[in-house]
């Protein structure tokens, strides 16, 4: 348990921008534009009790947190972009998480490029989160990744170029996507799953993989999407690729690693035990 007392935590996380959407405890949730629990659930994490945990890309560190209350006996929070504060973001957010928090979440700043054994050990459990589309190099990045997996690495990402079958992936030399230019590649969900299995993961499984009814109202939100863009003032129009956009969770072991009952993420509470 934090020593913040209410005030004064509202008042400090009103002072700085947020990601994700951390429960603080008090009735604070930070405001941040993510929808992390709903994510979570997504990622459908195997039991965590007793694992070491390491999260790529942590920002705010909602995903370190939780897998600190699932149970973790470790958890290592990296993050070298936007903890360098050269975004909006910064690693204040964390800081002040893990403070009211009272959690024993560690922390390293270092790049994904630089991930090595020698660097920061192996985990039983990798958490790359959001952060391959935002790579320049995104198969040297997975080699990378790879070398600190110890059971399990869960890739979530950005995909484009869905509708091919043949992996494949969009380019964004500039702000196509979302306007981000640290936005570089769109793979196609067989895309990730053949660069997973070229850095060495025999295993890979695609999670949540949507029905055809689910696809047809995804790529219909994607429209809908499209033509407020078109209609709005305030930002850039969005083309028709836009349909062919999604989002991916894959789970990838190595032949060893036979996969493990899902955890149950319902008991998370949503204020974490005090």
């Amino acid at each position: 348990m934090g020593s913040i007392d209410a005030t004064t935590l509202r008042r400090r996380v009103d002072e700085l921008s947020w990601y994700h959407q951390v429960d603080l405890g008090h009735g604070i949730v930070t405001p941040g534009a993510d929808p992390s629990a709903e994510r979570l659930a997504g990622l459908q994490l195997p039991p965590l009790a007793g694992k070491s945990v390491l999260d790529i890309g942590a920002w705010d560190g909602y995903y370190s947190f939780a897998a600190e209350r699932l149970g973790a006996a470790r958890v290592l929070a990296t993050d070298s972009y936007v903890w360098s504060g050269a975004s909006w973001g910064s690693m204040a957010g964390f800081e002040l998480a893990r403070e009211a928090l009272g959690s024993r979440v560690e922390d390293r700043y270092i790049d994904v490029m630089d991930l090595s054994p020698d660097e920061i050990g192996t985990f039983d459990v990798v958490l790359f989160l959001g952060v391959l589309y935002h790579l320049r190099h995104p198969l040297l990045a997975l080699e990378r990744v790879a070398s600190v997996v110890g059971e399990l690495l869960v890739v979530e990402t950005h995909v484009d170029l869905t509708f091919l079958r043949r992996p494949a992936a969009a380019f964004y030399p500039g702000g196509e996507l979302a306007g981000d230019e640290t936005n570089w590649w769109g793979p196609n969900a067989n895309a990730v799953v053949a660069m997973l299995r070229a850095v060495g993961f025999t295993s890979v499984e695609i999670i949540g993989v949507r029905s055809r009814a689910r696809r047809l109202r995804h790529v219909a939100h994607n429209l809908a999407t499209v033509v407020r863009s078109r209609l709005s003032s305030r930002q850039s129009p969005l083309g028709l690729s836009h349909l062919a956009t999604d989002r991916l969770v894959v789970h990838a072991r190595r032949a060893s690693q036979a996969p493990s009952p899902v955890a149950e993420t319902a008991p998370i509470p949503r204020t974490p035990p005090r």
